[in-house]
């Protein structure tokens, strides 16, 4: 399975780094890396900085 991040791009995203972007990694590697299992990376774009806000807060409502 393939799993593709759009990291760079100008709309903020947030991803798993664990199962996407250092998935490859050894257990050993990820953490000489930084890169814990529970990390999650945010990304910020170009969209109106209340917006970002609002879907940062509604997300964590949700944890």
């Amino acid at each position: 399975m393939t799993r593709l991040v759009n990291i760079g791009d100008s709309k903020s995203l947030a991803c798993h780094p664990a199962s996407t972007t250092h998935r490859q990694l050894s257990p050993e590697e990820m953490k000489k890396a930084g890169v814990s299992e529970d990390m999650v990376r945010l990304s910020i774009g170009i969209e109106h900085i209340d917006d970002i806000l609002a879907d940062l807060d509604q997300a964590l409502a949700a944890v």
